[in-house]
């Protein structure tokens, strides 16, 4: 797999690289926004593992800039910036990961190797923000104050049919085809223990699942 490495640090560049040439990776590099923009868009890449404070063009305005151009290589935000809004705005701007420094190399290792598993190259993401929730649809992840969550999979589409007809009032029979399928059945109560779940698990990062029961009728996302 082909790795491009943007940069500003030539220490942690180097770093990287040696860890990543261990693992058969070919790395691409460079310690300038400019100069990366130009490689991302001239070349073909399985990842790009991007600085957000770099010369020329900042690392933001490059991944925003290769989105716009249809450029959807999977890309691995660097950063300093630890602050959920921070984590918030790079993937909202298109980032499919956010890992603050310092970091192990081990944890750069097991954010590639999970990115490569979700997909291929030029797949097109569709994100869904509700409240502080960062729903990626291409990826199948959901971030809340900035935090992944890990969900299981019928958890994710339980969310993700939801955030997708928001104000919709969708009852139980419903939710279940979209999760499962018409031969297959999720019942009401194991609909709500996957929902009740997904509230314990985003309460631990400070969030509110914004996902309501209207008792006897079935859910619906904000004001309905």
């Amino acid at each position: 797999m082909k790795v491009l490495l943007i940069e500003d640090s030539e220490a942690l560049r180097r770093g990287i690289r040696v860890g990543l040439d261990h693992l058969g990776y070919t790395v691409d590099e460079t310690g300038d926004g400019s100069e990366g923009l130009s490689m991302a868009l001239t070349n073909q890449y399985d990842f790009i593992i991007l600085d957000l404070m770099l010369p020329n063009v900042d690392g933001l305005s490059l991944l925003k800039s290769i989105r716009k151009l249809g450029n959807q290589t999977k890309v691995i935000i660097l950063s300093a910036k630890s602050q959920a809004e921070d984590r918030v705005t790079g993937l909202l701007a298109g980032a499919d990961d956010y890992l603050c420094k310092p970091f192990s190399f081990d944890e750069l290792q097991a954010r590639l190797m999970t990115l490569g598993r979700r997909g291929g190259l030029n797949q097109q993401a569709k994100t869904i923000c509700i409240a502080d929730f960062v729903l990626d649809t291409s990826n199948k992840s959901l971030y809340a104050n900035g935090h992944y969550i890990d969900l299981t999979k019928n958890e994710f589409k339980i969310v993700e049919y939801l955030f997708s007809n928001p104000k919709q009032l969708l009852n139980p029979e419903q939710i279940s085809e979209a999760v499962v399928g018409s031969f297959n059945h999720l019942s009401k109560n194991t609909i709500e223990a996957h929902l009740s779940s997904v509230r314990k698990k985003a309460k631990a990062v400070g969030s509110t699942l914004p996902i309501k029961n209207k008792r006897g009728f079935g859910y619906f996302v904000g004001e309905h």
